[in-house]
């Protein structure tokens, strides 16, 4: 190769690799409301003290946690049992990093990077790299990336996004063959949608609808079975790869009130599109759906409306169709999803779990950022200075727009150096309503117990509230015969050594849950009764006694362990005879 030919080449890669530097670039300015400090949006707490957790418990040796510690004032919850690992787990990983309060940005970075990244990695298949890159781009910064990352700060929701674009790239493409085995690409599909299932629960129900849908348009499109062949392999491939942590939170929802995630202003039937309601309680609600319901009416505005462009001035070719016809499609489907017309279909399975409609503008956001991108003129020089300079005072003003509207800013309390003192303290937080035990209530669970209360009849009242505030325990109240302090108090195992001058019950500052073992002096203990607050109760004789309280795996966990290793060798299988017939057709 001459001197010339290498120049060429290695300006051909310096050109590529600039285009995918531009997306952190992007990443960078959507994160730049950090000069104002952290925004503590609705789920900001939960995150937080979720990775300071885990951190917790891998410090205690539980590589794999179940029972978070803190919520409920330090009664627990089974938090991780329900909630997908991979947020919480990267979170805890970036907490080594970096500082508490830089974390909430270090992941949003990431999971925007990553958007954008995809998104590109998408565009790539069916647009010139100029306008993928654009589209990777717009994707980094779209208006609901950035109300999910400050207004609402769902980050295992932004994470899961980020890996959409990717789904529809594996469930929609060809294959290198010339005529498309059922198989192929189906081994990075359902890698992806079991990873969208363990990064987020109502991410992974819609990705999976989401599948399907593409996969029966596709087939249509090309005439053939093979989309739908495919999606029929991965889908249950990636249900199998996740079921380690599917089937027991599944199994288990009958162990708490999970129907408390369909609570008033939960429900599917109370976002339609710009809806209002009469109750006071539902004002906030009310508020926050209008901001999601404009963002909506937006961004499939400005699809449609790239879509329209490009096709008029024939950027959308026939040949690319089994691409960019799926992703139009969407645009009506989603906007169809927002209004009560559409009732019927949310009673889909699990589909009610995903609380609001207005969730589906995570998909949204894929056609939204690759229309505009490819009805934007990058053809010649100018025209990509014209446009990057247009694009660059665009980005600036969403991300300003973002920072005046979705930010919220950190009470005292909710302050990540605060938090991390109270998390240092054992006193506690709130706790989440769907995971309280079954028959329970978390508004009962008084703050400040011990760590074990000795009294006389298991329903005694601990904790006294003025009205409309949370109970408040202290010993001047004579609620315990006497308390008790643990020897060990790790998130899944208590021990302690109590002496009681007569037969009793001990309450543990700890909320009853089937996959506790109880013992008492080495011996199985009986619950006697279910106490409203959820606090596990047990008897003791007179004497001393050893209690020991330890988390054990249930069946149904062990059930899910061994689908997921049943799907991962089916996995391999298939990529080996995957390899072979590649080298079949090489040799």
């Amino acid at each position: 190769m001459g001197i010339r030919a290498r120049i060429g080449a290695l300006g051909a890669r310096l050109t590529f690799a600039d285009g995918a530097l531009l997306i952190p670039l992007a990443a960078l300015l959507a994160i730049s409301t950090r000069i104002r400090g952290n925004s503590c949006g609705h789920d900001f707490s939960f995150h937080l003290i979720s990775w300071m957790e885990t951190q917790r418990s891998w410090a205690q040796g539980v590589l794999y946690p179940r029972w978070a510690q803190t919520p409920n004032w330090g009664a627990g919850e089974a938090r991780f049992l329900f909630y997908p690992p991979l947020s919480w787990m990267l979170g805890a990983l970036l907490g080594y990093l970096v500082q508490w309060d830089w974390v909430p940005m270090a992941l949003i970075f990431l999971c925007l990077n990553a958007c954008g990244l995809a998104t590109r990695a998408l565009a790539r298949s069916f647009l010139p790299a100029p306008n993928a890159t654009l589209a990777g781009i717009l994707a980094t910064a779209a208006p609901y990336a950035l109300f999910t990352a400050y207004e609402r700060n769902a980050f295992a929701e932004l994470a899961a996004a980020s890996l959409i674009p990717l789904l529809l790239l594996y469930a929609l493409r060809p294959g290198s063959s010339a005529v498309p085995r059922p198989s192929s690409l189906a081994i990075p599909c359902s890698l992806v949608l079991a990873t969208i299932w363990l990064t987020n629960a109502p991410a992974g129900v819609m990705a999976t609808y989401l599948l399907a849908f593409v996969a029966l348009v596709a087939a249509l499109i090309h005439r053939q079975i093979w989309p739908i062949l495919r999606a029929a392999i991965a889908a249950p491939l990636a249900l199998g790869l996740a079921a380690f942590y599917l089937v027991p939170a599944a199994y288990e929802q009958r162990w708490i009130a999970i129907q408390q995630a369909l609570d008033i202003g939960m429900r599917i039937s109370d976002s339609w599109l710009f809806a209002r309601h009469a109750a006071p309680d539902l004002e906030y609600h009310d508020q926050v759906l209008r901001l999601a319901s404009t963002l909506l009416v937006f961004t499939a505005s400005l699809a449609l409306v790239g879509f329209v462009i490009a096709l008029i001035r024939r950027r959308l070719t026939p040949s690319t169709r089994g691409f960019w016809l799926p992703l139009a499609l969407l645009i009506p489907v989603i906007v169809l999803l927002q209004f009560p017309l559409s009732a019927p279909l949310w009673t889909l399975p699990k589909l009610q779990f995903l609380q609001f409609p207005w969730r589906w503008l995570m998909v949204l956001n894929t056609p939204f950022a690759i229309f505009l991108a490819n009805a934007t003129p990058l053809a010649t020089r100018r025209a990509r200075v014209l446009s990057g300079l247009t694009w660059t005072l665009l980005l600036l003003c969403s991300t300003a727009t973002a920072s005046l509207v979705f930010f919220q800013y950190c009470d005292q309390e909710d302050d990540p150096v605060n938090q991390a003192a109270i998390f240092r303290t054992g006193t506690g937080v709130e706790g989440t309503d769907e995971y309280a035990p079954l028959g329970s209530d978390n508004s009962l669970v008084a703050s400040n117990l011990p760590d074990a209360c000795l009294v006389s009849d298991p329903l005694q009242d601990l904790g006294e509230s003025d009205p409309g505030s949370a109970p408040v325990w202290y010993p001047e109240q004579g609620s315990c015969d006497d308390t008790f302090h643990a020897q060990l108090w790790q998130n899944q195992h208590k021990l302690l050594q109590i002496d009681t001058d007569q037969a009793g019950y001990i309450v543990l500052r700890l909320r009853r849950y089937p996959a506790w073992r109880v013992t008492v002096n080495g011996q199985p203990a009986n619950t006697p009764s279910n106490r409203e607050d959820g606090l596990l109760v047990l008897p003791v004789p007179q004497g001393p006694s050893t209690v020991n309280v330890q988390w054990t795996t249930t069946p149904d966990v062990w059930w899910g362990r061994g689908i997921s290793l049943a799907s991962l060798v089916i996995l391999l299988a298939l990529s080996l005879r995957q390899r072979r017939l590649k080298a079949i057709r090489l040799s």
